[in-house]
């Protein structure tokens, strides 16, 4: 049960008949019911009221005025009140209460489970880091927002594909082969000297090396730069690869769609010449002069006559090149004939997952979206803030096998999975996050993955408690939504119950927020009033989840610690972490 769409869906009934005829022309969609932010006002708070009093030609108070009456005869409502200009606040009876307690477990591990998304397609595109080494802590955070936001959409009822685009093409993956036919020269017994500068140094192209050695001998000594360049690049490419599909593995992410950047310029004519000229006849292409960039003008700048994408016609403060002067495709071509590809394929949501460094590709691909899609598609980037790595509070340094930063398989080996998914998402995406490794290991309260994960670990441990003092208790599944819930008065309970309900509301936000972090925050406080109702039955004996004088008592509070454990279990999956049935 959403008391939310319920509460909703009544108010909407209450308007409906004040409106009489003219209920046809309200827009309802703009009520809504949520919890009030001072807990204190009750369960529940509506803007209907504020929202739909103009087209109804009444004063927000009176309209609110007739709701609250309205509501305050339903036995479900404790009380309805009218609040600051028009809002309506609700406190909810004990009963109801109870009754949406015994629908959670009812449902069961498809509580908070939500038809929201109509199983439209969604492609979440996410981690796309270049192939030229293995993935560091970076590219970490990026990979876990978008498979947990993956995650979070499929939960909401949408259907989601999981994509990785391959930037194999372009510059960086020429000096990705340069690097490694140096490391095959070394496996063939040459002495390199030092890395030159602009190469990759890192130990892991060692293996390419090996690899081409095996595969070639000497062959490739013999040969000029354009042939085999060619070779190199797609051995260590596919090599690289496996290592990123390995490292993704290990923080139990895997794409369903693996996209070729260079496959867009493969054919003729390529998809990145039918994009343009499929932009050109719609007249959103044009050969013209774009004036000199504000500030010190860049190195590259040329003031010349260029194949140009009207991005101003769509939203962005300037048109777009999409040929260099070299007669290759910019970067930004080749991503718009990327995106036209994903809405032939049917997506009409897209979403990005992209570092920090592509804050000025968001409006650009967006105007190139409209106008691929003709304004039928969207697309959501969403910018991932950098992870800045400390140790006890000192800065962690480089990877000695990367050469050059820290892996994501370090923070791995040294912290495990859970914690890195957790924290990961324990902050705004577009915030920087500082990741600490002995905090996040640390076992208590200020470590959040802990803290939530002990919730569950204790909703185990009390049901094993249970089990181990009051062995003639049935505790089925089937006994507990059973139990008499009435039985739970105490305003610890109740908090913990209003909390639980709370939770298919909390992912319906989430999902079309497109913020899987809200699901962290959510059941972290979910762990909060757990761990705080058990410790208050530390005080006061009447209020511990098991009486063995009192099987009434004890069987309806273990039906809330059951609930409780759902609904944790439930928010840790989405989030990709792991629910312990005990923590040492």
């Amino acid at each position: 049960m959403n008391i939310f769409q319920d509460f909703t869906d009544r108010i909407n009934a209450v308007v409906r008949s004040i409106a009489g005829e003219g209920a046809a022309n309200l827009d309802l969609g703009k009520a809504i019911v949520e919890p009030p932010r001072d807990p204190s006002h009750g369960d529940l708070a509506s803007n209907a009221a504020m929202v739909l009093s103009k087209p109804l030609d009444l004063k927000p108070r009176d309209l609110a005025t007739q709701i609250a009456v309205a509501l305050a005869r339903d036995p479900d409502v404790a009380a309805a009140e009218v609040a600051g200009p028009g809002f309506v606040n609700i406190r909810l009876a004990p009963a109801y209460l109870h009754r949406a307690l015994a629908s959670l477990m009812v449902a069961g591990v498809d509580y908070g489970r939500s038809e929201a998304g109509g199983g439209r397609g969604v492609n979440v595109e996410y981690v796309s880091a270049n192939p030229t080494g293995p993935m560091h802590v970076g590219h970490c955070r990026g990979a876990v927002f978008g498979d947990a936001l993956a995650n979070l959409l499929a939960f909401a009822g949408y259907d989601v594909t999981r994509e990785y685009y391959i930037n194999d093409a372009g510059a960086q993956v020429d000096v990705l082969a340069r690097s490694a036919y140096l490391r095959y020269q070394e496996a063939l017994g040459e002495d390199i000297g030092s890395i030159p500068d602009g190469l990759y140094p890192g130990e892991y192209l060692i293996p390419v090396g090996e690899a081409l050695a095996r595969e070639h001998g000497p062959l490739l000594l013999a040969m000029p730069e354009s042939e085999w360049l060619p070779l190199v690049r797609d051995t260590a490419i596919a090599m690289m690869m496996a290592m990123i599909r390995e490292d993704l593995k290990a923080i139990a992410i895997e794409h369903e769609v693996f996209f070729s950047e260079r496959s867009l310029t493969a054919g003729d004519p390529n998809a990145v010449a039918a994009m343009i000229a499929w932009l050109r006849e719609r007249g959103h292409i044009y050969e013209g002069r774009l004036p000199p960039p504000k500030g010190q003008l860049p190195e590259d700048w040329e003031d010349r006559e260029q194949t140009l994408f009207r991005a101003t016609a769509f939203g962005d403060d300037v048109d777009r090149p999409l040929i260099k002067s070299d007669g290759s495709y910019t970067y930004f071509a080749s991503d718009i004939a990327y995106h036209y590809e994903k809405f032939r394929r049917g997506f009409r949501t897209m979403i990005d997952v992209l570092g920090a460094d592509h804050g000025g590709y968001v409006r650009r691909m967006q105007a190139a979206v409209k106008a691929i899609s003709e304004g039928s598609a969207e697309l959501d980037v969403k910018i991932v803030q950098l992870v800045r790595l400390f140790r006890d509070g000192e800065p962690v340094k480089m990877s000695k096998r990367a050469g050059e930063f820290v892996t994501l398989r370090d923070v791995v080996d040294e912290v495990g999975v859970d914690p890195i998914r957790f924290m990961m998402m324990f902050r705004k995406n577009d915030a920087p996050l500082d990741f600490d490794f002995r905090k996040v290991t640390e076992q208590s309260r200020e470590n959040p993955v802990f803290y939530v994960q002990y919730a569950h670990a204790r909703a185990c441990s009390i049901f094993r408690q249970a089990e181990a003092e009051l062995p003639e208790l049935d505790l089925s599944p089937e006994a507990l939504r059973k139990a008499p819930l009435d039985r739970l008065q105490d305003p610890g309970e109740t908090a913990l119950i209003r909390r639980l309900l709370e939770y298919p509301r909390a992912i319906e936000a989430a999902a079309a927020a497109h913020e899987p972090h809200r699901v962290a925050f959510y059941i972290h406080d979910v762990a909060s009033d757990l761990h705080a109702h058990w410790n208050r039955g530390k005080e006061l004996p009447q209020l511990r989840f098991i009486n063995a004088t009192d099987s009434e008592s004890t069987l309806a509070r273990l039906a809330l610690v059951h609930a409780t454990k759902l609904v944790l279990s439930s928010g840790l999956a989405i989030l990709g972490v792991s629910a312990p049935q005990e923590m040492r």
